[in-house]
């Protein structure tokens, strides 16, 4: 349990450093401070709080932010590597500390290399994997994935395949955002709902092009993320592992799309486009973990026996009925007959 509410605290930082680094970007403060891995010189931790101004604030407080959520993940991975019985979430505490260091590395390349697009937008769509690795982290060590819920886990072939479908295109479209974002394309077409007055743009450039297609990329991820949480409501109602992160996808979804219609309206106020970046993220692990939750069925062979409890045995005497994962057993008494369930 300790160990899901560190993975919990660790998921919840990462958050926090990607609106960080949303702040950096919209506030162009990325070579605010030029060298790296010091800060003007001096060690990180050390530098005088007074000398934290204008972009130089956001900054520093990004590089802060980061240092400590990579040593939040060291920490994780050592202690799953000490504490988790299961190889493969192990795996993902190795990767996800990998990760980690290289959106580090990135970063520091970002500065020293003065901002070139391709590492700029590599850095931003890497801190999302590393949100979702460590989100998938906390969930698979939570007590409700080690019980595999209440029942039997669900097995929607159909609910599985647009579920992951629904996660790439969201990740794609945040890929897009960070071009966007990183190309200065973010005011490319200034009005909306709107193109330059147009339902397609009059011209075309680049950046306009760059622009356009994260605009269409929402309406499609809208579409998915619809159709997934649509199918939840409807065939998986008693399901409240699925549910839940499809009410809350229901309600990030409007709140994503407003707040990037003022991104442009207010022309890239940088809270709000901050908002933005972190409510993108936001989405994405949410249908991430609805996605991770439609796939559980499939985790039960390589952790059913780590953590499935011991069957009750029957009563002296009378028939015993148990179900487990190989079906019913039957045992015959003297008794009268009785029921019993072993959860897994």
């Amino acid at each position: 349990m300790l160990l899901f509410l560190y993975a919990l605290i660790v998921a919840a930082s990462t958050a926090l450093l990607i609106f960080a680094g949303g702040m950096v970007t919209s506030t162009q403060s990325g070579l605010s401070v030029p060298d790296w891995p010091n800060t003007y010189g001096w060690f990180m931790w050390t530098f005088p709080l007074d000398k934290m101004v204008g972009g130089i604030f956001y900054e520093h407080t990004h590089r802060l932010i980061a240092s400590t959520v990579g040593f939040l993940i060291l920490v994780l991975a050592v202690w799953m590597w000490r504490a988790e019985p299961r190889a493969w979430v192990r795996r993902l505490g190795y990767i996800a500390l990998g990760a980690v260091v290289t959106q580090g590395v990135l970063g520091g390349i970002t500065v020293l290399w003065y901002l070139p697009d391709p590492i700029s937008i590599a850095h931003a769509s890497l801190a999302e994997i590393v949100f979702c690795l460590t989100a998938t982290i906390a969930l698979v060590e939570s007590p409700a994935w080690k019980r595999r819920y209440r029942g039997a886990p669900v097995d929607d072939t159909v609910l599985r395949r647009v579920a992951a479908t629904t996660t790439a295109f969201i990740y794609l479209q945040i890929v897009i955002g960070a071009t966007m974002r990183h190309t200065d394309a973010g005011l490319a077409i200034p009005d909306f709902p709107y193109a330059f007055g147009h339902v397609l743009p009059p011209h075309w450039d680049p950046k306009i092009a760059i622009h356009f297609a994260h605009r269409v990329g929402a309406l499609v991820v809208t579409c998915f993320i619809l159709a997934t949480t649509g199918h939840v409501l409807y065939h998986q109602r008693s399901r409240r592992e699925l549910v839940w992160p499809s009410i809350v996808l229901l309600c990030l979804l409007p709140l994503q799309i407003t707040l990037g219609a003022l991104t442009v309206l207010t022309g890239k106020h940088y809270i709000i486009n901050s908002l933005h970046v972190v409510t993108g993220a936001s989405v994405l692990v949410t249908s991430l973990i609805l996605t991770l939750r439609t796939f559980r069925v499939r985790f039960a062979d390589q952790i059913g026996s780590t953590y499935a409890p011991a069957r009750v045995g029957p009563p002296e005497g009378g028939p015993h009925v148990s179900k487990g994962e190989g079906g019913a057993h039957v045992s015959k008494g003297a008794g009268g007959p009785r029921a019993s369930e072993a959860r897994t």
